[in-house]
């Protein structure tokens, strides 16, 4: 997964200024599922699923949330997204983001190993550990 551009922006004043992150203050990150590459440029709102019921899911910003080891993040449980009640889409891409709806700033994002289709009755979600973000 890659930082988004205001991200970057945001950890290089961080590391080199020691100026706070922009979202340090929030509690959660919001999960959101993407038709096409919402780009670093991008906000949440790029490409966002608009399926029937479909709605960002909160992960807390504690352990409770993400196991972090060495330069890695995993969901700590599953990420359960709203099921689809209309509408069909192809999902192929996720983001991590500062917003639970709008054009919050993504924090990540990156393509899934495979698309998904989304249609009437199928709720996407990440199993535990299914979502990685790595640092190199």
């Amino acid at each position: 997964m890659s930082k988004g551009n205001t991200a970057e922006s945001d950890f290089i004043l961080k590391a080199f200024n020691a100026t706070e992150l922009s979202w340090d203050a929030i509690t959660h990150l919001y999960v959101a599922l993407h038709t096409a590459d919402p780009g670093e440029g991008g906000s949440q709102t790029t490409s966002e699923c608009a399926y029937g019921s479909y709605a960002r899911v909160a992960v807390i910003r504690t352990s409770s949330g993400w196991t972090c080891s060495g330069s890695s993040a995993s969901n700590t449980a599953a990420i359960e997204f709203p099921e689809c009640t209309s509408g069909s889409e192809t999902i192929t891409h996720v983001s991590i983001g500062t917003s639970t709806s709008g054009a919050g700033q993504i924090v990540y994002s990156g393509a899934l190993n495979a698309s998904r289709s989304v249609s009437s009755g199928i709720q996407p979600r990440f199993a535990a550990s299914g979502l990685t973000i790595t640092e190199d």
